[in-house]
């Protein structure tokens, strides 16, 4: 895919070229099939408690990040019915919201929840393990299982009193 930077008004000396797989640093990606733009990403910020010395009671650097899963065109329909049901209750009218207030600095905080959100919605779209299919015990190990009963119930009859 070929854009071209047209800021400034006048022709690029050149044109930027960007990889078809290439993402943007607000998308925020999930998996190799789920990737979040950016501007679905709702961020609030407010003031953490905890350390923070003088700067406190002044700087927003707790980070709220909501993303709704439940109306996002960008989630594919199996995938959000799989997250839907498995985030059930986490969700608040589909909206799956994350908080880090654990650093002082917003950036950090940022961060932390771009990570906690992915990683909620990896563990959610993650695909079902395969059913198990019990298996029969071999005629050895069942053999062996009633020998080995066989063998302690006679240590066990043997510590009784002996019959006169």
């Amino acid at each position: 895919m070929l854009t071209q930077d047209t800021r400034g008004g006048s022709p690029p000396a050149r044109a930027i070229v960007r990889h078809p797989d290439a993402v943007a640093e607000a998308d925020l990606p999930v998996r190799r099939a789920l990737v979040l733009p950016g501007r679905e990403l709702h961020w609030r910020f407010s003031r953490a408690s905890g350390p923070g010395g003088q700067g406190v009671n002044t700087t927003d650097s707790r980070v709220e990040l909501s993303f709704d899963l439940a109306r996002s065109p960008s989630v594919p329909e199996p995938l959000r019915e799989r997250a839907l049901g498995r985030l059930g209750g986490r969700l608040v009218d589909g909206v799956l919201t994350v908080v880090a207030a654990e650093h002082r600095s917003q950036l950090r905080n940022r961060e932390a929840a771009r990570e906690r959100l992915a990683a909620a919605l990896r563990d959610a779209t993650r695909a079902d393990p395969p059913q198990r299919r019990p298996t029969r015990p071999t005629r050895g190990s069942v053999r062996r299982r009633l020998d080995a009963k066989t063998r302690r119930s006679a240590v066990k009859r043997l510590r009784g009193r002996p019959d006169d």
